[in-house]
């Protein structure tokens, strides 16, 4: 703990720049991984096939109340938009729940691509303060005395080498947070297309009176 502490002190300026930014790289983590795991996320295969039952059963008012037992996921907002027009034509339920896609997208997106440029910042401020503690290093071997020199030449160059330390230490987990978040939130958006689609065809034969499948 004391050779942290150490660390952060000799890194100058630029550590409390980078301690900033890992602070909102964390607050952002934590509140997409809340909403994407527990929010927006389900099984949607099974939901979906719950459903498709009541659907075939000619039950769609069950099949509505199914989807405002689940509020705040993405697939049930998406299919009930489907459902309330279950009567409709084609066109009006296709339009529905592209209405209710174009709705949902912007939350599920929301903020997680931000990551990547918070962890570009984080490099950035660390290669900055590299640089600057380098600068630091070369002006102590040309200007300082011989008795500072040596002193002043090692506080350049901790500041470079714990800068860079850090800002990597920042921005890598911020990446991996990046590459699981988008994972998830591409997941949930593919749910969404492709059980908008099963419904759509569903609720079609239907009403063209068809065999449902």
């Amino acid at each position: 703990m004391a050779a942290i502490a150490e660390a952060f002190r000799d890194g100058g300026i630029w550590m409390y720049s980078i301690l900033l930014v890992s602070v909102v790289a964390l607050g952002v983590t934590l509140e997409r991984f809340f909403f994407l795991f527990f929010k927006y996320n389900m099984n949607a295969q099974a939901f979906m096939a719950q459903i498709q039952k009541l659907v075939m059963a000619d039950n769609v008012d069950r099949a509505i109340k199914l989807c405002n037992a689940a509020p705040s996921r993405v697939v049930p907002h998406v299919i009930k938009a489907g459902l309330t027009r279950a009567n409709k034509g084609e066109v009006e339920i296709q339009n529905a729940m592209e209405e209710a896609t174009l709705e949902i997208v912007p939350k599920v997106q929301k903020r997680t691509q931000a990551l990547l440029t918070i962890a570009n910042v984080a490099t950035l401020m660390g290669l900055l303060g590299t640089i600057v503690g380098l600068i630091e290093a070369f002006e102590a071997l040309e200007t300082a005395t011989p008795e500072n020199r040596q002193r002043m030449l090692s506080r350049g160059i901790a500041m470079a080498m714990n800068t860079t330390a850090f800002g990597l230490i920042v921005a890598i987990p911020t990446m991996v947070a990046h590459l699981l978040l988008s994972g998830v939130t591409k997941k949930i958006l593919d749910d969404v297309d492709m059980y908008s689609v099963k419904l759509e065809n569903l609720l079609v034969t239907r009403g063209k009176g068809g065999p449902v499948e």
